[in-house]
C-alpha cells in the first residue's frame, strides 16, 4: 500500500505529495505521522519544502470518519495542530502549491506554509462550523495574519469557500498557475531561495515569525551574526567585483 505522503528529496529541497487521492487527500492519522517524520528530517537537515497534492486536489480536509470518532481528550492532544505547528516552524521556507480543494485541515496545512501559490481551480476555506466543530489547527490565529481580522472572521464564521481569484485578491495566494505548471512554479520559487545564503534565509524566516515585541532587537542580533559570516564577505566581494567589471 502506497504511503499517504510521497517524498522526493533533493540537496536543497524536498517535495512532499499528499497522496490519498481516493479520498481527495483527506488528512488522517497516518499522514500526520508521516508529516512528523518529514519534519524530523528537515529539522536535522534544513531544506526548502514544497507541499503539493495528488489528483488535482491539495487536501479536502481532515479525515471525517476519524474526526467523528474523536472526543475531548483527542481535541486536547492537538493531533493536527502540533503537526502543522512543526511545519510552520521548519528552519527553511515552506511552499504550498495548491490545486483544487484545500478545505478545513487542508486549508490549515496551507496556512502553515510561508508561501502559497495556486491554480485557477482552487477552492479554499474552512467549513468546520457546519460540521459542529471549529477550525482548531491554526486557522483562527494564522488566517488573520494572512488576510486580516475582518476577512478571517467572515471566512471562519460563515464557512465561505473562496475561489482562486478571490484567494489571490485577498492575499491568501500570491500567484496562479495552470495545473500542469504548478509544480514547476513552486520549483522556480525554490530555485530563487536556493540562490541565496541559507543562513540569511533562515534568519529572515525567524524574524518574520517572531512576535511583534521581539522587534527590532531580534533583527539586530540576527544581523550581527550574519555580519561576521564568511558567506556575507564572499557574496558582497563577488557583487563588488561584478560591478567593477
Amino acid at each position: 500500500m502506497a504511503e499517504a505522503l510521497q517524498i522526493d528529496s533533493g540537496d536543497d529541497r524536498v517535495v512532499a505529495t499528499l497522496a490519498r487521492p481516493e479520498v481527495r487527500n483527506a488528512i488522517d492519522q497516518d499522514m500526520i505521522d508521516l508529516i512528523h517524520e518529514l519534519c524530523a528530517d528537515l529539522e536535522t537537515r534544513p531544506r526548502t519544502l514544497i507541499l503539493i497534492g495528488s489528483g488535482g486536489v491539495f487536501a479536502s480536509g481532515a479525515d471525517i470518519a476519524q474526526l467523528r470518532a474523536r472526543r475531548a481528550a483527542d481535541a486536547r492532544r492537538g493531533i493536527n495542530t502540533h503537526a502543522f505547528e512543526r511545519v510552520r516552524a521548519l528552519p527553511m521556507p515552506v511552499i504550498a502549491a495548491v490545486d483544487g480543494y484545500a478545505l478545513g485541515g487542508g486549508a490549515e496545512l496551507a496556512y502553515a506554509a510561508d508561501l502559497r501559490i495556486g491554480t485557477p481551480r482552487v477552492k479554499i476555506g474552512n467549513p468546520e462550523t457546519g460540521l459542529g466543530i471549529i477550525a482548531a489547527a491554526g486557522a483562527t490565529w494564522r488566517l488573520p495574519q494572512i488576510v486580516g481580522d475582518a476577512r478571517a472572521a467572515e471566512l471562519l464564521l460563515t464557512g465561505r469557500i473562496l475561489d482562486a481569484d478571490e484567494a489571490l485578491a485577498w492575499g491568501l495566494l500570491s500567484s496562479l498557475h495552470e495545473p500542469d505548471e504548478l509544480l514547476a512554479a513552486a520549483h522556480a520559487i525554490a530555485d530563487r531561495i536556493a540562490a541565496n545564503d541559507p543562513l540569511a534565509t533562515r534568519h529572515t524566516k525567524t524574524a518574520l515569525a517572531a512576535a511583534a515585541d521581539a522587534h527590532p532587537a531580534l533583527e539586530l542580533e540576527l544581523q550581527a551574526e550574519l555580519f561576521e559570516s564568511p558567506e556575507k564577505e564572499r557574496r558582497m566581494t563577488a557583487f563588488l567585483e561584478r560591478r567593477k567589471g
